[in-house]
């Protein structure tokens, strides 16, 4: 699951599974392996029996035995953290209340304020080109520097953040990388604790769990990973749905949401995740996963089950399994879909003739077990001016910034590419004060 013929065609991956079974075994990466389920019902079985399949990867037997590398590049998303995604019983119930009740203090106007300067200013860096790569350019950056405002990071911490989590996602030094992320985010609690604010992370600070310090950056970690990438692709897929000649999704007529809910069905943006680690030896539809070892869950395999064949053709929303089921389902299920609508709504109305730079059969999609993501997203469109910012500037009279004049920004301003030595965040907050 780690070549690029995988990448390139994941489903007959899942279809040679199924014809043996609901799920079989796999490499997810060089001397990784595990148990890849591809059936829906097991699937919602593995997903819902917390007794039986536990999550804390400190069970990983070949882990723990040595055989696999500790800096090897899958660790980043399966090695034990002390956050939802790998716990168990009243530790898991503990964390997840404190994370889904910080999550529901954010509303969907406040998401859409969020988002709207952070589009308009990368619209900006590359809407007087004529040509772009969504996926880099857009939908890569946007939900890595909305984190950043969602989080209350300033400009430093907010730069190395989005770098770090650039790194890991793409799987450059991940040893490095992890401890730059570590070192911002312990960064980010201890100046929160001192100065808090209206953010996520001042609002887990302030739980009543009593979250430690390591356990407040292990839920950063895990809300950047489960909302950064999986938005990226959710974005991009959706982006390409709607710009294919071969689907005509705008000319025919394709809502946004209804493109979203194409791709969580059929180019699920994580599509296999959940590891879970049986507690004893389990008999998956007649492949045994041995006790300790990675079981894999598919959601794009689920979502493509033949089972589903009607629920799909309806594009029924409550079957598909994208946004998992169980105990850890995504908490952040409807904020994602609303940053995902209003970040193509907002590029779909600054380039309306925005095209396809190449056919879409050379595009290319990025290797890996467990997400389906596009290498690039190449596009073109009429050259525009780089003043969105400074309209958005002029025309806004509320803010969450603060109760303080905006400042006057120049059209120039607005127009450069961001310095050298400076990031995305820190280029955004000199232009727009938040």
């Amino acid at each position: 699951m780690h070549d690029a013929a995988f990448a390139a065609d994941p489903h007959q991956v899942y279809d040679r599974l199924r014809a043996h079974g609901p799920a079989g075994p796999v490499e997810l990466a060089p001397g990784v392996d595990a148990t890849l389920v591809v059936g829906h019902e097991t699937a919602l079985r593995v997903l819902q029996n917390s007794t039986l399949f536990a999550r804390d990867a400190r069970r990983w037997k070949a882990l723990n035995e040595g055989r696999i590398a500790l800096d090897h590049p899958v660790l980043p998303m399966m090695a034990y953290r002390p956050n939802c995604l790998f716990t168990d019983g009243a530790v898991h119930l503990r964390l997840r209340k404190a994370v889904t009740d910080s999550l529901a203090r954010l509303n969907i106007t406040r998401i859409r304020r969020d988002v709207e300067p952070l589009a308009d200013y990368l619209i900006d860096q590359f809407s007087e080109r004529g040509r772009a790569d969504l996926l880099n350019d857009y939908a890569k950056l946007l939900p890595l520097l909305l984190f950043n405002k969602l989080f209350g990071c300033p400009a430093d911490i907010g730069d190395t953040l989005t770098s770090a989590m650039s790194a890991i996602f793409d799987g450059k030094d991940a040893l490095r990388a992890n401890e730059e992320l570590t070192a911002c985010l312990m960064e980010l609690i201890a100046l929160k604790r001192r100065r808090p604010g209206d953010d996520v992370t001042s609002w887990l600070i302030q739980h009543p769990a009593g979250l430690t310090d390591e356990e407040l950056k292990d839920q950063l970690v895990m809300l950047m990973g489960a909302g950064v990438e999986p938005e990226r692709n959710l974005i991009g897929n959706a982006l390409l749905l709607l710009l294919s000649p071969d689907t005509s999704g705008r000319d025919s007529g394709m809502l946004i949401e209804e493109a979203i809910d194409h791709v969580l069905w059929n180019q699920t943006p994580i599509a296999n995740y959940a590891t879970h680690y049986p507690v004893q030896d389990v008999d998956l539809g007649g492949v045994v996963a041995q006790a300790n070892t990675p079981v894999v869950i598919s959601f794009a395999a689920a979502n493509s089950d033949p089972a589903l064949a009607e629920a799909r053709r309806m594009h029924s929303k409550g079957a598909h399994l994208a946004w998992g089921a169980g105990p850890h389902a995504c908490p952040a299920k409807d904020p994602a879909q609303v940053i995902a609508v209003t970040a193509i709504e907002k590029i779909l109305n600054a380039l309306p003739d925005l095209t396809l730079a190449v056919h879409e059969k050379e595009l290319e999609w990025r290797p890996g077990p467990f997400h389906r993501a596009l290498v690039s997203l190449p596009v073109a469109f009429s050259p525009t001016p780089a003043t969105r910012m400074v309209s958005a500037l002029q025309n806004r009279t509320v803010t969450a910034a603060a109760e303080q004049p905006l400042p006057t920004v120049p059209v120039a301003a607005a127009r450069q590419e961001p310095a050298r030595k400076k990031g995305f965040w820190s280029s955004f907050l000199d232009i727009f004060r938040v």
